[in-house]
């Protein structure tokens, strides 16, 4: 049974689930329903978002050395093929999942010490959308081999006005990996900006 977890909170991983090499990490969201005033009064409709969910591989500094390091939608895999990215979607209807990034820790470089997992609304200041305009957003995590989710983090702050969020990390500890719920928001209107801020 997945472990729910709140914003700050850390859980083990591969310690508590003996065997554990590949992840799904599997990140959802919805577009919230926004209220259009017309003629006739007023009507709900749904706003296209198109939120990109990318992974930066970083050292044990917190710095991003490698280009390749950052898997994204116009990089899907890192050099070393430890982090793959399942492609973009485009607008985030639908159940279950709308994107997600694959993990190998077998593979994974002994240099790199986190995988931060982040998201971005493309185009947002073109588009004027914001994170407030998102509803239900998640991430969890999950055993690839089984399927079988093993955390799952639902982002429930108020993001109004940001256009990135930093979600969360898969780290190593003492030779074993962790998840860090982070859920913290930021302004970047893409993710090299954000990316930047780790260089």
């Amino acid at each position: 049974m997945a472990i729910n977890l709140v914003k700050g909170q850390k859980i083990d991983l591969t310690k508590t689930n003996a065997g554990l090499t590949n992840l799904t990490i599997g990140l959802g969201w919805d577009p919230a329903e926004v209220t259009k005033k017309g003629l006739f009064g007023s009507k709900k409709h749904k706003v296209d978002i198109d939120c990109d969910a990318s992974a930066l591989l970083l050292n044990a500094d917190g710095k991003l050395v490698k280009d390749q390091n950052l898997v994204c939608f116009y990089n899907k895999s890192s050099a070393c093929k430890s982090v793959v990215h399942s492609g973009d979607n485009l607008t985030g209807d639908g159940d279950g999942d709308d994107e997600q990034i694959f993990v190998d820790l077998t593979k994974v470089p002994a240099d790199v010490h986190s995988i931060l997992t982040v998201v971005n609304i493309y185009q947002a200041e073109a588009r004027k959308q914001d994170f407030g305009m998102v509803q239900s957003a998640y991430i969890r995590v999950l055993n690839k081999a089984t399927n079988v989710e093993l955390v799952r983090f639902n982002l429930s702050d108020n993001y109004a006005g940001k256009t990135a969020l930093i979600v969360a990390e898969i780290y190593r500890h003492n030779g074993e990996w962790k998840f860090n719920a982070i859920g913290e928001s930021a302004h970047a209107v893409h993710v090299d900006h954000l990316a930047a801020n780790y260089r």
